[in-house]
């Protein structure tokens, strides 16, 4: 539900990004000053709302879903239009005048702005310094001419990747959303190869989640499944090692990980390899991973402790949002 929005075309003027936790700033902003908020098959959840006290309480809902029982479980509901979208949408959008709403529009300017100033220019530019998630994956999705499939694990590299992929046909990214099953990426990367045999698929993944269905190693070596691989290793788990610094005054515990050469492990799977941790490297490793003809694991050693931001607390209002680096609104 939180990632329906990154999955349109890049070239849309109207997707203004991911909303939720981690989603980005201008739309969450928005969320709670719009007059009507039109939501497509989405439950409303935690990590989209935060403070359901405090969420778009001045907004008219119009809530399509297939599911009866998601209106108004958690949000209340001006409008409901219950079953299939593919039937409900079209039967909506004939009845509507198109409007432009450009003022509404450029209010999202200076929000997407700040957010690129304080967050985005640092995490996909950097200047030194150990390599980045988001930098990673800004690559990759350039490299690919943003034709690919992301496919997610849980973590970290799963909100820099829904972030920063980009896309530019429909059906491209395929994650568990607010489930938080690690281990999922690797068999869905798997299982999207097969949906889409034509197309580039691209597994992001951490240390932690990756071992946790490393097994399928064994799955892509008997068919010979054509996945590309992106390991980004923190050596952590990020997103539980970075609740813990945030909130539980780095109090660490259970999430630095000592790991397994992941490079052995693919090639006693007749799976390609490459690790880097030199930033010099990536460009040629990119390269060389998405020519390659078969499954590739391309590991990259990323900065220990980065931070995924924008970032609202849990339970905290959707505007209340987390820069990081001493930066706010």
């Amino acid at each position: 539900t939180i990632l329906g929005l990154s999955a349109m075309p890049t070239d849309h003027h109207l997707n203004m990004g991911m909303l939720g936790m981690h989603g980005n700033v201008a739309p969450n902003m928005k969320t709670n000053e719009c007059d009507v908020l039109i939501a497509i098959g989405m439950r409303f959840d935690d990590r989209v709302t935060g403070n359901l006290k405090t969420y778009a309480k001045q907004a008219k809902v119009i809530h399509f879903d297939i599911d009866l029982a998601e209106i108004n479980k958690n949000v209340k509901t001006a409008v409901r239009v219950v079953g299939d979208a593919k039937q409900t949408l079209p039967m909506v959008t004939r009845l509507l005048d198109k409007q432009s709403h450009s003022e509404w529009l450029s209010e999202f300017k200076p929000y997407e702005q700040k957010e690129f100033d304080c967050i985005i220019k640092n995490e996909l530019y950097p200047e030194g310094g150990e390599i980045k998630m988001g930098e990673v994956v800004n690559k990759i999705t350039e490299a690919t001419h943003h034709s690919a499939v992301c496919v997610t694990d849980v973590g970290q590299h799963q909100m820099m990747s829904t972030r920063y992929f980009k896309y530019t046909q429909s059906r491209s990214i395929v994650t568990s959303g607010g489930l938080g099953t690690m281990g999922f990426g690797l068999p869905a990367g798997i299982g999207a190869k097969y949906g889409a045999p034509d197309r580039t698929i691209c597994i992001f993944v951490g240390d932690g989640g990756l071992q946790m269905t490393i097994q399928e190693f064994g799955t892509i070596m008997e068919y010979g499944v054509d996945v590309k691989i992106i390991l980004l290793n923190n050596n952590y788990l990020g997103m539980v090692r970075q609740w813990q610094e945030l909130f539980f005054d780095e109090r660490y515990s259970e999430t630095h990980l000592k790991n397994p050469d992941f490079i052995k492990i693919a090639d006693a799977y007749n799976i390609r390899g490459r690790k880097v941790s030199k930033r010099e490297e990536l460009d040629d490793a990119i390269d060389e991973m998405l020519e390659h003809q078969g499954a590739y694991l391309l590991e990259v050693v990323v900065e220990t402790k980065g931070m995924v931001y924008p970032m609202v607390p849990a339970g905290g209002t959707v505007t209340n949002i987390m820069l990081g680096n001493g930066y706010t609104l």
